[in-house]
């Protein structure tokens, strides 16, 4: 997923849900169609939470990864 990039970041470390979720969604209302977000949680609750997000507004998850704890998500905005 090195090779995504994205066009905003957000930072959910050490939030637990549901602000993952919340700051995903006021995230993506800022973009425009077409923009990446990068949203990185610590929360294992996010692991599903965000796709199910994604899939229930109409995104595109278009990576994710894990490392140490950490998920990082790649969504386009539709």
């Amino acid at each position: 997923m090195n090779s995504i990039k994205a066009d905003v970041s957000i930072d959910t470390s050490g939030r637990a849900c549901p602000y993952p979720v919340l700051n995903t969604k006021m995230a993506l209302g800022k973009l425009q169609s077409g923009q990446i977000l990068e949203v990185i949680a610590s929360d294992s609750a996010a692991e599903s939470d965000i796709p199910v997000l994604v899939k229930r507004l109409g995104h595109e998850l278009i990576g994710s990864r894990q490392a140490d704890g950490v998920l990082s998500f790649f969504i386009k905005k539709a």
